[in-house]
C-alpha cells in the first residue's frame, strides 16, 4: 500500500492565476544589524531591522567583497537560558507567509552558536550553521506559516542545551503568499519546513526573484548525461504553486528504453510525512509523453501524461524515510523527464497562550517601562520559552499563573487589565519603581501571594483586596500609600502581611 495519508496525489492543470513581479501585501525584507537601508543586485530594498526588534546588538563583519550586502552585518542576542528574542510584524490574518532567515557568522570568528527558531508559539527547527561556515557560505532556512492573527512573531531562542553563545541573524524575509500557493496543506494544524527545492538539469545560477515572484530559491541539479533544455514558454500562472517559468526550460530526460532514477532530496530524511510537489513539461513543442512516477518503490502517479504546456503533481502527506529515490518509467515511445521539484517537512502548529491572558499581558506591558527584552511573541509558548518572569500552566488552556518581576528596574504603573489574568496565584513587582495606585484585583480569585513592596505606589488599598479568600501573603511596605488599611485585611488570621515601614496609613497599622 502506498505511504499516502491524505488525498493521494493531485493533478494540477491550467488554473488561471496572475503572478506578479512585486511582493504583495504585508511583506518584509530586513537587513539585520544594518544602520540604513541597502539595495541588492536585483534591485530589492532591504530595510534595517531595528524597528521590528527590541533586543540584540548590531555588528559589522570584517569581510570585503561580499556579493550579498545583507551578509555584511548581523544582530547578536544575549545568551540568557530560555529567552526568546522576537521580531514582530503586522500581517493579514487570512494569509500564509514564507519566512526565510539567513545566517552567516563570518569565517574568522569563534564557532557559530546553535539555537532555536520559533514562530508565534511553534518550535520550527534548530539552527546549526557549522557545515555551511566551513564551506564559506551562508545558511538559509525556509518555512511556510499561517498568520495566527494580525501580528506574527519570528523568534530566536537561546537553548541552554546547545552552545555557550547567544543567537544571531543576518537577514530575514517575510513574504506574503498568494492564496493558491501550497493551499492543499491544512495550515490549521501544520506548517511546512523546506527540505529541497530543485531545478533539474540546470547548470546556471540559483533561480530567485525576479523570476520567482516570492523569491523562492530553486537550486541547480546538474547532470550532463541527462540534462536538456528548451525555449518554449510555460505559463506559470497555470499552476497553483506559481513556479517560475524558467524552471520548465531545463529538464533531466532518461535514456531511450531506460527509467530515470534520481536520488532526491540529496539528504537522508527521518521517517515522517512530507509535502512533495513535482513539475513536468515536455521539452518538445506540441508533444506529449506518458510515464509512471514512483517514489521509493511506491506508485506516486500512474500513466502521467506530460505535454509542452506543463503540469504538476503533488502529495500533501507522503511518508519518506532515509534516502529517497524518484523513479520515472516510460509508458510511451518517448523517455520520461522531470523539470523541478519541492519537498517540505510537515510539523505541528504549536498551542498559544489563551487570548485573554495574552491581551492582558500586552496591556500590562504597555503601562510599564524597562520591561525585559524578551517580552515579545507568545508569553508562554513554546514550552521552555516563557517570557522572563512569567510562569505558565499548560493544561486544557495555556494560562499565566505567576508574574515575578522582582528587582527588574521596572517603572510605570500597573494596568487594571492585570486583573484579567484570572489564573494568577503569585504576583510580584517588588523592589522596582512602580507608581500610581494598585488596581482592583478582585477578579484574581486564585491569588495567594501579592508582593508589591519597595516601589513608589500611591493611593489607597481597596476593600476588594481583602475579599480575595485565597490570599495568604501581602507585602506593601516601602511605598507612598495613604488612607486606612481595610479591616478585612487586618482581621484575616490566615494572612501574612506587612504594611510598614513606609506608607502614610492612618490609623497606623501594626507592624
Amino acid at each position: 500500500m502506498p505511504p499516502l495519508l491524505t488525498a493521494a496525489v493531485l493533478l494540477l492543470l491550467l488554473l488561471p492565476l496572475a503572478a506578479g513581479q512585486r511582493f504583495r501585501g504585508f511583506s518584509y525584507l530586513l537587513d539585520c544589524g544594518a544602520p540604513a537601508a541597502t539595495t541588492d543586485t536585483r534591485g530589492l530594498r532591504w530595510d534595517p531591522d531595528g524597528p521590528y526588534v527590541s533586543a540584540g546588538t548590531p555588528r559589522a563583519l570584517p569581510l570585503q567583497g561580499l556579493l550579498d550586502p545583507t551578509l555584511a552585518t548581523l544582530r547578536d542576542f544575549p545568551r540568557r537560558s530560555g529567552a526568546k528574542y522576537c521580531y514582530e510584524f503586522s500581517v493579514d490574518p487570512n494569509r500564509r507567509y514564507i519566512l526565510r532567515p539567513t545566517f552567516f557568522y563570518g569565517t574568522s570568528s569563534p564557532p557559530p552558536p546553535v539555537f532555536d527558531l520559533i514562530v508565534d508559539g511553534t518550535f520550527w527547527t534548530a539552527v546549526d550553521t557549522a557545515d555551511d561556515r566551513l564551506a564559506g557560505s551562508a545558511s538559509h532556512y525556509e518555512a511556510v506559516f499561517p498568520a495566527a492573527g494580525r501580528s506574527m512573531s519570528f523568534c530566536l531562542g537561546a537553548n541552554p542545551n546547545y552552545t555557550e553563545a547567544g543567537p544571531f541573524i543576518n537577514a530575514l524575509q517575510v513574504i506574503q503568499l498568494d492564496d493558491p500557493v501550497y493551499n492543499a496543506t491544512d495550515f490549521r494544524t501544520s506548517a511546512m519546513g523546506l527540505i529541497a527545492r530543485t531545478k533539474f538539469g540546470s547548470t546556471g545560477q540559483v533561480e530567485r526573484y525576479p523570476d520567482d515572484s516570492f523569491d523562492r530559491h530553486w537550486q541547480t541539479f546538474p547532470d550532463s548525461k541527462h540534462a536538456v533544455s528548451s525555449t518554449h514558454n510555460v505559463t506559470s500562472a497555470d499552476f497553483w504553486n506559481l513556479p517560475p517559468p524558467d524552471v520548465f526550460n531545463t529538464a533531466l530526460v532518461a535514456e531511450q528504453n531506460a527509467p530515470l532514477v534520481l536520488q532526491w532530496p540529496p539528504i537522508p530524511l527521518q521517517n515522517d510525512s512530507y509535502y512533495v510537489a513535482l513539475y513536468f513539461a515536455d521539452t518538445l513543442d506540441d508533444n506529449s509523453r506518458i510515464f509512471d512516477v514512483n517514489i521509493n518503490d511506491y506508485r506516486f502517479y500512474e500513466n502521467l501524461t506530460v505535454t509542452s504546456a506543463g503540469l504538476s503533481v503533488f502529495a500533501t502527506q507522503w511518508i519518506l524515510s532515509g534516502l529517497t529515490r524518484v523513479i520515472l518509467t516510460s509508458k510511451s515511445g518517448l523517455p520520461p523527464l522531470i523539470n523541478a521539484g519541492e519537498v517540505f517537512g510537515l510539523f505541528p502548529i504549536g498551542r498559544l497562550t489563551i487570548t485573554r491572558d495574552a491581551l492582558a499581558l500586552e496591556s500590562v506591558k504597555r503601562s510599564l517601562q524597562n520591561i525585559p527584552d524578551d517580552w515579545i511573541g507568545d508569553p508562554c509558548m513554546p514550552h521552555g520559552y516563557a517570557w522572563t518572569g512569567v510562569t505558565c500552566h499548560e493544561g486544557l488552556n495555556i494560562r499565566v499563573i505567576s508574574l515575578n518581576l522582582l528587582s527588574m528596574g521596572i517603572s510605570g504603573s500597573l494596568s487594571p487589565d492585570i486583573a484579567n489574568l484570572t489564573a494568577l496565584t503569585d504576583l510580584s513587582f517588588a523592589n522596582n519603581s512602580l507608581s500610581g495606585p494598585i488596581p482592583d484585583l478582585i477578579k484574581l480569585g486564585k491569588l495567594q501571594r501579592l508582593h508589591l513592596h519597595d516601589n513608589k505606589l500611591n493611593g489607597t488599598i481597596l476593600q476588594t483586596l481583602g475579599r480575595i479568600q485565597t490570599l495568604r501573603e501581602l507585602f506593601l511596605q516601602g511605598n507612598n500609600m495613604t488612607g486606612a488599611v481595610p479591616q478585612n485585611l487586618l482581621n484575616n488570621k490566615g494572612l501574612t502581611s506587612q504594611f510598614l515601614p513606609g506608607n502614610n496609613f492612618f490609623p497606623r497599622p501594626p507592624r
